[in-house]
């Protein structure tokens, strides 16, 4: 059984996806999505988002990234996906799934689903410009507005010669509301013949059985349930083999957010640093509020801050 990190895009950067696979469980990221147009992209945004190329495509505790693109035309994606491998990417996964209004209106994510002809032709076009070696996946939804072509979508990707596909089980309409169907994705398991990722709604490890049992899958990812439960991958892999298990408390979870906070402030410079590194752990708190009522309280404390003093200050209380 496996677990992986989803990509969130504006949410989970590299340093994120150190924090969350150091605490253990994950057995590989995702990048968030580089958007792709008709220009060859230089090896520094690659490197922007994906770091971890530069440590075999690792992050420093050694869990596997895959670097994600997204674009609607099969060339530029390809060639894109070739200059991302030369760049040090170790596996290429294509965004089918992006929700988002400016990306669809944008000839990208989720739009792609109404015509799956256009999935099958630029999965095709990476698998073909990239060695065997390198693996290419892709991530999609249940659809668009419906879910009526949903084994239609997973199946262009399976044909077009993808290695895995990860389903997150809702369309672009349901956007993040619950429930997900995850009956689609059991259905989608039995019609391709490559390792599918169920994805949606795993907020526990409760969840994640249930998941299990629907979808008969054994690789999931984790999106908002690993934000709201840092530890969620942990607790899961120890529930299956049986062991008990002590949930991680605030304090530590409190010290994650702290180191969080200090190792973006480089990323950003010193001009936007007190803004974006701010924001970042806001949004991040809005998340743990699921599982921490600590969470809503330090939110309250802080939600008005902006200068660094003050930020270290509610941390070295809240701690």
């Amino acid at each position: 059984m496996q677990l992986f990190l989803a990509p969130m895009e504006g949410v989970v950067d590299y340093q994120v996806r150190d924090l969350l696979s150091a605490l253990g469980g994950l057995d590989g990221c995702v990048t968030e999505f580089i958007r792709v147009t008709d220009s060859s992209l230089p090896r520094r945004v690659f490197l922007r988002y994906a770091p971890e190329i530069e440590q075999h495509c690792l992050t420093p505790s050694g869990t596997p990234v895959k670097v994600q693109l997204l674009g609607g035309q099969p060339e530029p994606v390809a060639r894109n996906a070739q200059r991302a491998v030369a760049a040090g990417a170790t596996a290429i996964d294509l965004n089918f799934g992006c929700p988002a209004k400016t990306v669809n209106k944008s000839d990208g994510g989720a739009c792609l689903l109404r015509e799956p002809e256009r999935v099958h032709a630029i999965v095709a076009a990476v698998r073909n410009a990239l060695p065997d070696a390198v693996p290419v996946s892709a991530k999609i939804r249940l659809g668009f507005d419906d879910a009526s072509r949903y084994l239609d979508n997973a199946l262009a990707v399976y044909e077009a010669g993808a290695n895995e596909l990860t389903v997150h089980a809702r369309t672009k309409r349901d956007g993040y509301r619950p429930p997900a169907y995850w009956d689609y994705i059991a259905r989608i398991r039995e019609a391709v013949a490559m390792p599918v990722i169920a994805n949606g709604e795993i907020w526990s490890p409760e969840d994640f059985e249930r998941c299990r049992a629907v979808t008969g899958c054994d690789r999931f990812m984790l999106g908002r349930g690993l934000l709201a439960r840092p530890d969620l991958a942990r607790a899961i892999k120890a529930q299956v083999a049986g062991e008990e298990y002590t949930p991680m408390p605030w304090r530590e979870v409190c010290q994650m957010l702290h180191r969080y906070y200090r190792m973006s402030q480089p990323h950003w410079g010193t001009k936007n640093a007190s803004k974006y590194c701010g924001n970042r752990i806001k949004q991040w708190l809005m998340y743990l509020q699921r599982q921490y009522p600590e969470a809503a309280t330090f939110f309250e404390q802080i939600k008005r801050e902006r200068e660094p003093a003050r930020f270290e200050a509610a941390f070295r209380q809240a701690a």
